[in-house]
C-alpha cells in the first residue's frame, strides 16, 4: 500500500518537473528559467528521499540531501547575480 502511494507521488513528481521543464524553455526572462530549475529542485529532492523508501537503500538519502543544499546555495548565488550582480 505504501509502496503504491509512493509511485503515485512519484509520477506526480515526474509531471510537475514536466511542467517546470516547459517554464524554463519558454520563460520569457531569466527571472523565470531561475526559478522553474529552482521548482526542479524542490521537487527531485522529495523524489529522491522516495525514491530511497522505495528501494530501501539509505545512500539516496544523503544524496537527496546534499543535493537540496547545493540547490540552495545554486538559487542564492542566481538571485545574488539578478539583484547586483556579481
Amino acid at each position: 500500500m505504501v509502496d503504491n502511494i509512493l509511485l503515485i507521488a512519484l509520477a506526480l513528481a515526474a509531471g510537475a518537473v514536466l511542467l517546470a521543464v516547459i517554464r524554463l524553455l519558454r520563460g520569457p526572462t531569466a527571472a523565470d528559467r531561475a526559478v522553474a530549475l529552482d521548482v526542479m529542485t524542490l521537487v527531485f529532492v522529495p523524489a529522491m528521499v522516495a525514491l530511497a523508501v522505495v528501494s530501501g537503500r539509505k545512500i539516496y538519502l544523503d544524496v537527496a540531501l546534499v543535493y537540496g543544499v547545493l540547490s540552495f546555495l545554486g538559487v542564492m548565488s542566481l538571485a545574488r547575480y539578478f539583484d547586483k550582480g556579481i
